[in-house]
């Protein structure tokens, strides 16, 4: 950790277990990590800023009173401009607070002492694991809005990505909804922008098939057309297919797992299992927590241990 000479007027005092200086260096290690098992506030300040020698002392204050809940990261922007600048701190002080290496809360500018401890309570109050549960209920809202409301589920997933944009599973929501609006190369450019580290995350590959589900359903045929066709020759496989995939195009997705698992119990090898092989990526497109998904695996295995 990095050693500041203590100022006068209200600088930082001398670190402690709980408060002590850091800077670009050792930031990941210090605020990131360190997050993960206790609160972590960060004071941005600098030696010719005024407000600053008034608030850190009641930072140091709060926390030296929060009894170890909470820790205090003192950043000399001077020293640290490359850091203050990927935080886009733009004015002074600059105080944020992380919890499971996340930011959760923060302020600008000098505070009163009853509302620095105020904050200095609340963030202390954020338990190990709030950020994340915080991400996992906004996925579940995104997912559950996905299906009737694309923009809804776009906006949650957005917000997932701004606290955590590594989130493979906000990024393929994200897909998905754009997808769903009619936005398909916005899909594609996401999924082309994907890290190389996620690039094989179970639920990057389901974006990828569903924008594949996507490009073969817009070529699909029109669904009155198809479903005659199948009509007349149940056993016309190829326009049954095409028949599902023309109904996912118009998001009917039970009436297209129906005729796909029509064509398996009619004929389970035909074209090399073309229509189970159609399920298993449908499985990955759904998800596995989607109800449709176990319900569609129950009725298949029925066919084919029947």
């Amino acid at each position: 950790m990095q050693d500041s000479d203590a100022l006068i007027g209200g600088a930082p005092a001398a670190p402690t277990g709980h408060i002590f200086d850091t800077g670009t260096a050792r930031f990941a290690e210090d605020v990131l990590s360190a997050s993960r098992n206790r609160p972590v506030i960060v004071d941005f300040w600098a030696d010719w800023c005024g407000p600053c020698k008034q608030l850190t002392p009641l930072l140091e204050a709060a926390v030296g009173a929060a009894g170890g809940k909470v820790a205090l990261a003192r950043v000399n922007v001077d020293e640290n401009q490359t850091l203050a600048a990927q935080l886009r701190v733009q004015s002074l002080p600059m105080v944020y607070a992380f919890v499971d290496g996340q930011p959760v809360d923060g302020f600008a500018g000098a505070l009163p002492a009853a509302e620095v401890r105020a904050f200095v309570d609340r963030v202390a109050q954020q338990s190990v694991g709030a950020v994340q549960e915080q991400i996992e209920q906004a996925l579940e809202a995104a997912d559950a809005a996905l299906a009737d409301d694309a923009k809804k589920a776009a906006d949650l997933y957005t917000a997932v990505l701004e606290r955590d944009g590594a989130n493979a599973r906000a990024i393929a929501g994200l897909g998905k909804a754009l997808l769903k609006a009619g936005r398909t190369a916005d899909a594609r450019d996401i999924l082309e922008n994907i890290s190389e580290d996620l690039a094989n995350d179970p639920a990057i590959e389901s974006l990828r098939s569903a924008i594949s589900l996507a490009a073969e359903a817009s070529s699909a045929g029109d669904v009155s057309t198809l479903r005659a066709k199948v009509e007349a020759n149940p056993d016309d496989h190829q326009a049954r297919i095409d028949l599902a995939n023309a109904l996912l195009a118009t998001d009917a997705r039970e009436e297209a797992v129906d005729q796909l698992l029509e064509s398996v119990r009619r004929d389970r090898k035909w074209n090399d299992a073309a229509a189970r092989k159609r399920l298993l990526k449908l499985f990955e497109v759904f998800g596995e927590g989607d109800p449709l998904t176990a319900q569609t695996r129950m009725r298949l295995s029925a066919i084919l241990f029947a």
